[in-house]
């Protein structure tokens, strides 16, 4: 028998997030008192307190982090494989590919073209997301593949397959003291100004804070600071900017990537096509 189920999850999740029982009790729609009942009862069962309790304040404790830290994966996986289900019993559904803003080093179209000769090719839905919060929509099942960025998207949890390899290049305003180098070196970047990439935590940046390239590429022409991208995002080259290949940069692979416990043949009938359909500067790996 499961230690705790999903709605004491639930429950617990509402209180951690909240931090005061009220609140998290107006959230969940149930009486207070039924909450803080059930968090005993939780707490009794795993033989740990969850919460430091006082008159005017409520607060994890070490065994409460650990809780809500997986917790949370928990309950995304239950929520991605209820929905796996459903769509595994519809035989219309679409399929959902999710990719950041001309995230696609110029490959989707040829992608797409594959997929849609396939005899079960489906309908596919293009959701696009933020600069960080793809692989969310991967692990909740909010979408069946993404293209994602390696190193920089976390591939914890995905199967995924390399598409494109490239290297990554400095974008300097164009009248930068490295705009007219043939390449540079991490160490020439030292003192800039670099972005901060808006929902990416312990980013290393001390600029302003960018949610795209296409802000980053802004801000680099008003002079506001560098940045260091895949190749492929920034082509073809604004005016008023400049491009370094960095030679000590690690590579970008661009890789197509979905839950590593979806085995649905709607998922693999894709990841074939995208495979076939091959890179045009035949870096596919």
């Amino acid at each position: 028998m499961a230690e705790l189920e999903t709605r004491e999850l639930e429950y617990f999740m509402a209180v951690a997030d909240e931090l005061h029982f009220g609140r998290a009790a107006t959230r969940l729609s149930i009486a207070q008192p039924a909450l803080s009942k059930a968090i005993r009862r939780i707490e009794a069962r795993l033989g740990v307190p969850l919460f430091a309790r006082s008159s005017r304040h409520v607060a994890l404790t070490p065994s409460g982090r650990a809780l809500q830290e997986h917790g949370r994966h928990a309950l995304d996986a239950v929520g991605a494989a209820a929905r796996s289900a459903r769509r595994a019993a519809d035989p219309h559904a679409h399929l959902r590919l999710v990719l950041k803003p001309g995230g696609d080093a110029g490959l989707l179209s040829g992608i797409l073209a594959a997929y849609a000769r396939r005899p079960d090719a489906r309908r596919v839905d293009i959701l696009f997301s933020g600069p960080a919060d793809r692989t969310d929509f991967l692990r909740d099942g909010r979408a069946d593949v993404g293209l994602l960025y390696a190193p920089f998207d976390d591939l914890g949890g995905l199967a995924h397959e390399t598409l494109h390899t490239e290297d990554r290049v400095a974008i300097v305003p164009s009248g930068h003291r490295l705009a007219g180098r043939a390449s540079a070196r991490m160490a020439d970047l030292d003192g800039e100004t670099l972005p901060r990439w808006k929902g990416v935590p312990g980013g290393d940046g001390t600029g302003p804070e960018v949610a795209d390239a296409v802000q980053l590429l802004h801000m680099i022409t008003l002079g506001r600071m560098v940045g260091v991208l895949p190749r492929s995002l920034v082509e073809p080259v604004p005016s008023g900017v400049a491009c370094v290949p960095v030679t000590d940069a690690p590579p970008s692979r661009l890789v197509l990537a979905w839950n590593e416990h979806d085995r649905r043949p709607l998922v693999a009938s894709f990841v074939a096509a995208a495979l076939e359909s091959g890179d045009p500067d035949g870096h596919a790996g």
